[in-house]
């Protein structure tokens, strides 16, 4: 293997670990949101030569989809917390209109992960539970289910429910496939690399249906 590659790779795991835990100290949440929003936007642009290479690709278009609703949540969570000066040229990725265009980026890459389940539809049946009945209705339907959640977000037809939805469903798979993976095969590396980034994919759905404002009901006595 390339050292080089080796370095940036354990650079990498180096920024995710620090950056989790920056988050989780109100000490240092600014600065853990300042750094992975930069690096989140990175690794999406990583992903643009690969869609350029191969446009026919749905697998390659999954891969830059999970990855955008990562860049979305720690949009999210950088409008939130980085706490910008006025004349910060971030500032247009900040606050309300930051999340309002995280909101956008969200909803568009739901439709090509939505796709996948439908064009590798026999892929995605073999990760149903063995235990729930017509696989194959499942994978379509879910892969349906994430394709309405994105366009509900986009259009502003019940965006909040559309965006929790989508964070729930991505829980369960979580849960439900890689869950019983692990259990059966603790010590093997990738279901837990699995796990962790799929639960990291619904927490930053769970980022962006937290953010997006309930409507508000209109009141006949006034």
């Amino acid at each position: 293997m390339d050292p080089g590659r080796t370095v940036l790779a354990y650079g990498s795991g180096l920024i995710l670990l620090l950056g989790g835990v920056g988050l989780l100290l109100r000490t240092t949440a600014a600065w853990s949101a300042r750094i992975l929003f930069p690096y989140l936007i990175v690794c999406l642009l990583l992903k643009v030569p690969a869609l350029l290479v191969a446009p026919q690709m749905e697998a390659v278009w999954l891969g830059f989809g999970e990855i955008a609703v990562l860049l979305a949540g720690g949009w999210v969570l950088f409008a939130k917390l980085s706490e910008l000066r006025g004349e910060s040229l971030l500032t247009f990725a900040a606050g309300e209109n930051g999340i309002r265009l995280a909101r956008m980026l969200f909803a568009a890459s739901l439709i090509p992960i939505g796709l996948s389940h439908l064009v590798y539809v026999k892929e995605t049946a073999d990760l149903v539970p063995a235990w729930l009945p017509y696989r194959v209705a499942w994978a379509r339907l879910t892969g349906a289910g994430q394709i309405a959640c994105g366009l509900g977000v986009l259009f502003s037809i019940f965006p909040r429910v559309a965006a929790t939805a989508e964070a729930v469903m991505i829980s369960l798979f979580t849960l439900l496939v890689w869950g019983p993976a692990i259990l059966a095969a603790p010590t093997t590396r990738l279901p837990w690399t699995a796990f962790f980034i799929s639960w990291a994919i619904a927490s930053a759905a769970g980022a962006v249906a937290q953010n997006i404002a309930p409507k508000q009901r209109i009141n006949p006595h006034r």
